[in-house]
Formats: structure tokens, sequence, C-alpha cells
């Protein structure tokens, strides 16, 4: 791209300068390499340091590599944010593993038995209870406002009268969520266990619960989940479930179970919070049967799967707020945030002093919520670690092949040691780097969405012709 090119491109002078800086480069070439390999990173960790490969046994260095001669001194490895405000590209490479992982828990795969499609399972939906009424789409009717509002509609999800909403009710909701979930999973045991005639421990004798969780914001800044959750054996997804668990008593058991749970939150007439506040799951509970691939369901493991991992990326800046934390009210007029969010935020904030263990302030960008955004029982499936594990050796086995070194699973007799040392040397990039790596991260999506668009089409030949 030409000068004058970039100039039309209307970047500013500080880019094009600094751009034209890297162009002029000896190193620009090992650079464009580099954000390459991080597939666009936003905020790329630059590393100093190196590596040595020996034959232990002949003390012979097969291979070293130092980063003296990288551009800048340093070596730009991907930043791995799960948030998709923050980095777009690590965020797609979080939303696969997640993808993955929740797809091995219904299909069988990456150690998962296929066997566990016949296992019963549910994709469940808790929200939170109401805080006040807030503009909505009900359907074909028009909201309480008397507005037939359009799907993006910037009222939606907000107070049809903000003096009267529960906003302190709304954030100590998000603020004991994850608890409220833990709740859920004892009690569902519980009633599992009830209605299967039999005692907690002859329950977990015979079967195991196993699940999948992901969390969402609603519009009015509400979090929600959505879950996969499944019937196993005592041994988890590699035994049957007993024959009286079925999805019947399954659904009936989740529906007990959100029902029981409780949390109350203390008055503190200090802070001018004169009735306790109890929590609880609201009552718009959905629950559906996944079912399998080819059958016509309405929800397929495959949506589910995609569902799950969509969300893994999102947090609370989908309702209008920040994805960084916030320390005075003045600073969220500053940051322009609109009212209801706002609002919200500044809830956690007063209430802060009056529960300081439950750290509102430090949560507020987040309305309150400090869990994790997607979780899993143990037996489930799979783990992020070792899908990034498997990622991990792939390259590996590309970088010793490029390398011309030995392949360690061809010579299991054959020992290598590698010596390394990294120092942090920071993080980001300057706006000519970034330029560069907006621009890759746009040309691997576009690829992206080619090979998948080429994948479909070849995928529907293939059904017509069957």
């Amino acid at each position: 791209m030409t000068q004058a090119a970039l100039t039309a491109a209307g970047l500013a002078p500080a880019t094009l300068s600094d751009l034209l800086r890297l162009a002029g480069s000896t190193g620009f070439d090992r650079l464009t390499e580099q954000l390459r390999h991080t597939g666009g990173c936003t905020a790329p960790i630059r590393l100093t340091g190196g590596t040595k490969t020996l034959d232990p046994a002949t003390k012979t260095v097969l291979h070293a590599y130092n980063t003296d001669a990288e551009p800048g001194g340093v070596l730009r490895v991907a930043c791995g944010n799960r948030r998709a405000s923050r980095c777009p590209s690590c965020a797609w490479t979080y939303a696969g593993d997640t993808y993955h992982l929740i797809r091995a828990g219904l299909v069988g795969d990456k150690g998962t038995p296929e066997t566990i499609r016949d296992h019963p399972r549910v994709f469940a939906t808790l929200t939170a209870p109401s805080f006040g009424p807030v503009h909505n789409r009900p359907g074909t009717r028009p909201c309480r406002c008397g507005t037939r509002h359009t799907e993006d509609a910037p009222e939606l999800g907000t107070p049809l009268d903000p003096s009267s909403y529960d906003y302190a009710g709304a954030v100590l909701w998000n603020n004991h969520a994850s608890e409220l979930w833990r709740y859920f999973t004892i009690y569902l045991r519980r009633e599992i266990a009830a209605r299967a005639g039999l005692t907690q421990k002859a329950a977990r004798e015979q079967s195991r619960v196993s699940f999948g969780k992901v969390a969402e914001y609603q519009k009015r800044g509400a979090v929600h989940f959505h879950a996969v959750i499944r019937f196993d054996g005592p041994e988890g997804p590699h035994t049957p479930p007993p024959t009286w668990a079925t999805l019947d008593l399954l659904t009936d058991a989740i529906q007990a179970a959100t029902a029981r749970v409780r949390i109350v939150v203390p008055a503190n007439e200090e802070y001018g919070f004169v009735d306790d506040w109890v929590l609880k799951w609201g009552t718009q509970l959905d629950i559906q049967l996944i079912g399998a691939f080819g059958h016509g369901e309405e929800l397929t493991e495959q949506a589910v799967a995609a569902y799950v991992a969509k969300y893994a990326t999102k947090a609370a800046e989908t309702t209008g707020t920040v994805d960084h934390p916030v320390g005075n009210k003045e600073a969220l007029i500053l940051l322009d945030v609109p009212d209801h969010p706002r609002r919200l935020m500044e809830a956690c904030m007063d209430l802060d002093a009056a529960y300081p263990d439950r750290r509102l302030r430090a949560w507020a960008h987040m309305l309150g919520f400090r869990g994790h955004f997607s979780t899993k029982s143990r037996a489930y499936s799979t783990t992020l670690g070792a899908l990034r594990q498997v990622r991990a050796d792939y390259r590996a086995h590309q970088q010793r092949a490029a390398l011309g070194l030995p392949n360690p699973d061809d010579h299991p007799e054959s020992t290598f040691l590698v010596v390394a040392h990294w120092a942090y040397a920071g993080h980001g990039s300057t706006p000519g780097e970034s330029w560069l790596a907006a621009n890759i991260r746009r040309d691997i999506q576009h690829n992206r969405e080619h090979a998948r668009e080429i994948r479909t089409e070849l995928e529907a030949q293939g059904d017509e012709l069957l």
C-alpha cells in the first residue's frame, strides 16, 4: 500500500507515521509474521529471552533461538483474553475451545464416549426475578408503554419507571448469582434422590449429574445462566445412568430445585438499608430437550454448543457498561455510560460500604457479578487446559518439523533437553502495529467465513445426492 493510499484510507497522523516507520524497517516482514502468528491479537504480550534445544548425551546444541534478532528485540505472543471487547482474535479461540468442550459432552469426543448421546440431557435457562417493569417486546402485543418496539430499540430492557426500579436488589442478585447456582446444584441432587425414592447417598452411588454452563447478561442488566444438564452413571459419562434416571425426572427435579433456592442478604440500617433482601431465581425457567444431529429436532447438539460458545466471550459491556473497573461515579459521566447501566453501577458503589465482603465497587463494571462466565462439572467432558495442550503440542510438532528436529513420538528412545529463559517486556502494540494486526485479523476472519460458506455448500450438495 502506497503512502498516498494510506493517507486516503483516513489513518490518524500518528498511525500513518508509525506505519511508514515500520514499513521502512529491515524487520517489517518478520514483524508481520509475528502478528500473523498471534492471529492479529489486539494486545500481544512482549517477551525477551530465548530457548536452546540440547542433546543431553552429547551436549550438542540442536537449535537455539533468541529475541535479540527480532523486531524491537521482543517476541510477540497472543494475549489469550477471552473477552471479544478486548481482543476479538483471542476471544475467537476461546469460543472455539468452549464449543468443543460443550459439544464433547453432548456427542462424545475428546475422551468422552459416544454413548453419552443416549444419556438424558436438557438445556436449561435460569433467570433472575423481576426488579421492576421494563420496556420489552411481548410477542405480538405492544409494550406496557404502548409502543411496539423494534428489535434494536435502545430503550429495550430499561425500566418504565427508573425511580421505582430496584437497582440495589438487581446488583445484589447479580453479585450472588454464582452462589444461587451452587445452591441450585445442591438442591437438584436432593430433588433427584427424593423423586427416585432413594437416600441422597444411594442416589450418588447410582448416578451422577454433570453440567456445563455459561452466563449471559439480559438487556436489563441481570445475569442468567444457560446450562447443559445431563444424567450419567456412577462413574460419570463412561457408565450409563440407572433406569430411573429419566428426562421427566430430571426436568421435574430442576423445576423443584430452582423454586427452593433462597439467599437472604441482611439489612444494614447503619447505611439506610432497613429490609432484608431475599434472593431467588425468577419464574421464567426454560427447559428444552436436546436432540441429536440429523433427526429434525429444533434444538440440536451443535446449536447448543454454538450458543454457549457465543456468550462465553461476552460480558456486561453488552448492556452499555464498560469492560474495565471504574473508581467513582464521576468517571461514569466522563465515560458516557447510558442511564440504566450507570444507575446499576452507582448502586454497586452505594452498597459497597454496607457489604464490604461482597466487593461491589470492584465489580461495578460487571453490574455486581463476580463469578466465572463459563464453568462445568468435573466429569462433564474434557477441559480447556487439555484443549490448549493439544494445540500447543501440534504447534510444537510443526516447529520441530520446520527446524528438521526429530519427532519424540517417532523416536521414543531419544531425549531432548529444552532450556528456556523468558522475561516479560510489556504488552500492547504501537499505532502502526495495531493497524497491521487489525488488517490481519480481518483477513483471517474473511478466510474463515469463506471456508464456512464452501463447507455449507458442499454439505448441501451432499444432502441432495443422498
